[in-house]
């Protein structure tokens, strides 16, 4: 039926809930901040976070105007942050400061019911795995080791990586050309009826939706091949697995 299997990640595979707006996190982030002298109040902090990835994506507009969708690397927004306030840094610093963050923003993180027994599915019947993600390296690299992940798949690519983020057609077209993938062969699995499913469409290939919880609502056309709206993980080998 198909050889290549090509998932979306959080909403898909990782349920999971963040949250970037609260003041706690930011309180904590300008105490980690202050510690290494950068010294902030935490809303003007959180002020200056806002500003420095707004300027980075227009800098990857700039360097990418064929993108329709851009995604930024988040380490250099944290290191600017440090940088204005005259504070040097190391590439370790920069990265602890990313999993902290990434750590007071999480209220929880698992992997959905079914997640490990589709894969293993997949990999028994000589499927091939791919990752699709729009997400940040220095979070998502973390977590699929955490959950156990990483092993299955054949191939990941991250926006934060490529600049370039779901449904753009050329985000797309990275990973197609970068492991060799037939689009008759493939099917796009994944929670976002625009960036999933809308993406897989326009770049021609199949595509199953899952409804979860955090799922955007639908506005206009689903364009899924297969359905499943009840967020069961375990009917999507039923649909496509032969």
């Amino acid at each position: 039926m198909y050889k290549n299997y090509i998932f979306d990640l959080y909403g898909t595979l990782i349920d999971i809930n963040t949250d970037e707006w609260n003041d706690d996190l930011w309180k904590k982030m300008a105490i980690l901040y202050g510690y290494k002298g950068a010294h902030y109040t935490y809303d003007e902090l959180n002020d200056e976070y806002d500003k420095l990835v707004a300027l980075e994506k227009a800098a990857v507009r700039k360097r990418h105007p064929e993108y329709n969708v851009v995604d930024i690397k988040i380490e250099k927004v944290f290191k600017k942050l440090f940088t204005q306030k005259g504070v040097k840094t190391t590439k370790a610093q920069i990265a602890f400061v990313a999993e902290a963050f990434r750590c007071y923003s999480t209220k929880y993180i698992k992997l959905y019911d079914g997640v490990i027994d589709l894969l293993d599915t997949l990999k028994a019947k000589g499927k091939r795995i791919y990752l699709l993600s729009n997400a940040q390296r220095s979070f998502t690299e973390n977590e699929l080791n955490m959950l156990g992940l990483t092993e299955y798949f054949d191939g990941i690519c991250i926006s934060s990586d490529e600049e370039c983020s779901k449904p753009d057609f050329y985000y797309y077209k990275t990973l197609f050309d970068r492991y060799g993938l037939e689009k008759s062969e493939s099917i796009m699995i994944g929670n976002d009826y625009l960036s999933d499913i809308g993406g897989a469409a326009d770049f021609g290939i199949d595509s199953l939706y899952i409804r979860q919880s955090i799922s955007p609502d639908i506005e206009g056309e689903l364009r899924s091949t297969y359905t499943v709206m009840d967020g069961d993980v375990y009917k999507i080998k039923k649909l496509t697995v032969k």
